[in-house]
C-alpha cells in the first residue's frame, strides 16, 4: 500500500496500523495472517496452482484484496490477465461492477458519485477515459476482491507532506477501502 495511505489511516482513524511494509508471497502461509492485502501492477498476472488456491481460500475465509491496475488501460496486459485469473479462480462471472451506492463509498468519507476520479484519468494518459465504476468479487454479501483500473496506487504515491498542496486530500477513498475491508 502506498505509504501515503498508511499516513491517512493514522491521521483520520483509530485503526491499529502496522506502518512497516510487509511483502507476502501468494503461496506463503503468511498471507492468512493479514486481513487486508494490496496488489498492484502493470504486467502479466498469472498465478501458480498453489497461489490460486491460497488466493481463493484467503478471500473465501474473510480476507480482503484491493487490486489496482496502474496502466489505465481498459484492455491492457494487467487488466486482461488479472480478470482472466479471477475467472479461473472464482468463475467466469465472479468479477462484477459494483453500484455507485455501495457502502464502500460512504463507510467513512462520503463519495456520493461512486469512485472518485483520479488525475491520471483526467489528464495523465490523454485518452479522456474516466472509469465510472469499480469491480468486485462478492463473498457472503461483502467484497472479497475490489478491482480498480483507476490508477489509485499511482495517484496516492507521493510524500504525505505534499498533501498540504492539494485542494482535497485524494487519499480519503483509500481510507474508505481499508475501513470497509476491516469492518464489513
Amino acid at each position: 500500500m502506498p505509504a501515503n495511505i498508511l499516513h491517512s489511516l493514522v491521521e483520520y482513524t483509530t485503526l491499529p496500523i502496522d506502518q512497516k511494509e510487509k511483502v507476502v508471497q501468494l503461496n506463503s502461509p503468511d498471507l492468512f495472517k493479514s486481513p487486508f492485502c494490496y496488489l498492484s501492477g502493470h504486467k502479466l498476472v498469472e498465478f501458480s496452482g498453489q497461489e490460486r488456491d491460497h488466493f481463493k481460500r484467503y478471500v473465501q475465509n474473510g480476507g480482503f484484496v484491493f487490486v489496482d491496475d496502474c496502466n489505465h488501460d481498459v484492455d491492457g496486459l494487467f487488466a486482461k490477465s488479472f480478470e482472466q485469473e479471477m475467472a479461473r479462480t472464482f468463475g467466469p462471472k465472479a468479477l462484477q461492477k459494483i453500484p455507485n451506492n455501495h457502502p464502500i463509498y460512504t463507510c467513512f468519507f462520503k463519495f456520493d458519485e461512486g469512485p472518485p476520479t483520479t488525475s491520471f484519468e483526467l489528464n495523465g494518459w490523454g485518452d479522456d477515459l474516466v472509469h465510472d465504476y469499480l469491480k468486485a468479487i462478492m463473498v457472503n454479501g461483502r467484497i472479497g476482491v475490489l478491482y480498480s483500473n483507476k490508477d489509485y496506487g499511482c495517484e496516492w504515491d507521493y510524500d504525505f507532506r505534499n498533501k498540504r498542496f492539494l485542494a482535497e486530500d485524494n487519499t480519503k477513498f483509500g481510507v474508505n477501502i481499508v475501513t470497509y475491508a476491516l469492518t464489513a
